[in-house]
């Protein structure tokens, strides 16, 4: 049989992952260089975490000075105009406190930098002026000056920056918390970007690891947004998340690992840029250089013809499927780290954090999900526990019990304020006393969740909400429902998807059989506006 020229140019490497059809060169996983190292990086990394973030009475040098001065700094003016009423209303309150920590983070460096990442990535989680003020932490950090650059570059490869590179952008195209990315050409022509590790960023995390270790015990209770968190245990997720951001020989290999995984699961709208065989050191990650339009550019998208509801549908899909079916999925999902390109597919870029569920978590990661399907609330509460949500010793009736699991569902637009705002506290402060905490890899899968959700909105606002999670439950029935049965230990032909029990967890009647997000979106609204009002009503009286 002949083959065509096209046939003949296609890469190998596809036949084992999901890659561009014409790749600047083609990845044999026998020949990469630093492929035998990650896994024990991983290792040595994750070990270090209880040393990093464990309890400790003493302060951990200077640096806590450094800290507290800057977020002094940032918070004593905002509270001084507060006290003497300088704002217009609460947004301009919110709006100005979200714009000096922001500062203080980006002036304090990379781990505080990457925390605003984190909240960046929370809409619906955190207060829209957050939110959108820790975006700029994204891809607007200043830049470290090319010298240095240079110099760790030709530290890592052992070699001049132009025996190398034909060509290398001096100025980046984006600089963040961990790393820049520039933009260059190898000496054989290949178009490819860079990404550099910030000189000192090794050293500071880690003793910033140190000071928040010290510090979280004395926020325990006086920080809203984590108070379900519990400061000390999320200093520690955080910990495990970000020790593995540095060094990128980790970072190359997800990229093989979510490739692999996309191929095995015929995700061909998704893709991964390749990374160098041998051009990957700790601090320097050679890769491939992809063309596309950022995830929110929604205008950009739709003129050049490409369906953004198919965009967002494939993004859902993908993602669960990788967490799912085959335990794996990208970790850190925004507006920054997809491209889409012109024909419509995504590229994932950035996989310094990716998810990993293997045996009893990846198990009870699949009951959980089982249970969302068919409104197992005891079965849930169960997978919870086994995740380390819970205790292992968490009596799960009681729980069921507290939080009033089984009672009628009530739409919480049919409540006032205060009813709404009784009602959360109620929730935490049970989740509190049972020692509620989200582990690392439910924390990453909720995170993507809540971006996956903010996509919705803008790519595809008049998407069918429940028409799309009975197709998904349909696609996930006929595609994996054998395996994940057998996996599972139960008969997929006698699990039910329960669309009242979809309807319930969103606080619909029964009778509702169509919701847009839109309409998703205006109910949320509602909601956080009467509990905003009752909060705002409420403080005068309590300051008396």
């Amino acid at each position: 049989m002949t083959t065509t020229p096209a046939e003949t140019a296609r890469p190998s490497d596809l036949a084992w992952g999901s890659f561009t059809e014409h790749g600047p060169w083609d990845l044999d996983r026998e020949h990469i260089h630093w492929s035998g190292l990650p896994a024990t990086l991983r290792r040595q990394a994750q070990a270090e975490v209880p040393e990093l973030t464990g309890p400790r009475r003493l302060p951990p040098g200077a640096r806590v000075v450094t800290v507290v001065a800057h977020l002094g700094k940032a918070v004593a003016p905002w509270m001084l105009k507060k006290r003497r009423g300088k704002f217009a209303d609460a947004e301009a309150s919110r709006a100005d406190i979200s714009h000096r920590l922001r500062v203080a983070a980006e002036r304090l460096g990379p781990t505080y930098i990457k925390l605003g990442q984190i909240i960046s990535a929370g809409d619906g989680l955190f207060p829209a002026e957050l939110v959108s003020e820790f975006k700029k932490c994204r891809d607007q950090v200043t830049p470290e000056p090319f010298d240095v650059v240079r110099l760790t570059v030709e530290q890592d490869l052992g070699a001049r920056l132009e025996d190398v590179f034909g060509h290398f952008e001096e100025s980046p195209l984006a600089a963040a918390s961990i790393a820049q990315v520039h933009a260059a050409t190898l000496l054989s022509g290949e178009q490819v970007v860079v990404k550099v590790q910030r000189t000192t960023v090794a050293s500071l995390v880690r003793k910033d690891l140190k000071v928040m270790a010290w510090l979280a015990p004395h926020l325990v209770g006086r920080i809203p947004v984590a108070a379900l968190a519990n400061p000390p245990t999320l200093v520690e997720l955080f910990g495990e998340t970000i020790v593995e951001e540095l060094d990128f020989r980790m970072e190359a290999a997800n990229m093989l690992d979510i490739a692999t995984m996309l191929h095995d699961l015929g995700q061909d709208r998704y893709l991964v840029p390749r990374p160098h065989p041998t051009l990957v050191t700790r601090r320097v990650l050679v890769m491939e250089r992809v063309y596309g339009f950022n995830f929110d550019d929604v205008v950009g998208m739709q003129d050049a013809g490409i369906d953004t509801e198919e965009v967002v549908r494939t993004a859902m899909i993908a993602f669960m499927e990788g967490a799912i079916v085959e335990g794996i999925f990208h970790g850190d999902l925004h507006g920054g780290n997809l491209f889409v390109l012109a024909d419509g597919r995504t590229a994932l870029l950035d996989h310094g954090i990716v998810g990993r569920l293997t045996g009893a978590r990846r198990n009870a990661f699949l009951r959980l999900m089982l249970g969302a399907t068919t409104n197992d609330t005891r079965g849930q509460m169960a997978a919870l526990r086994d995740l380390g949500a819970l205790p292992m010793d968490t009596d799960i009736e009681a729980v069921i019990r507290d939080l009033r699991l089984d009672d009628e569902v009530i739409d919480p637009t049919t409540l006032t304020g205060e009813e709404m705002v009784k009602e959360v506290q109620r929730v935490v402060k049970a989740l509190l006393g049972y020692g509620a905490k989200l582990p690392k890899e439910l924390m990453l899968y909720v995170k993507n969740m809540v971006f996956l959700d903010g996509a919705i909105a803008r790519l595809a606002p008049d998407l069918d909400i429940l028409a799309e999670v009975a197709n998904i439950s349909m696609l996930f029935a006929q595609k994996h429902g054998e395996r994940l049965g057998r996996e599972l230990g139960v008969d997929p032909s006698s699990v039910e998807f329960d669309m009242d029990g979809v309807r319930a967890s969103m606080g619909l009647d029964s009778s509702v059989n169509r919701l847009t997000y839109r309409e998703l979106q205006q109910r949320r609204e509602l909601i956080q506006r009467r509990m905003r009002d009752h909060v705002e009503a409420e403080r005068p009286r309590l300051k008396r």
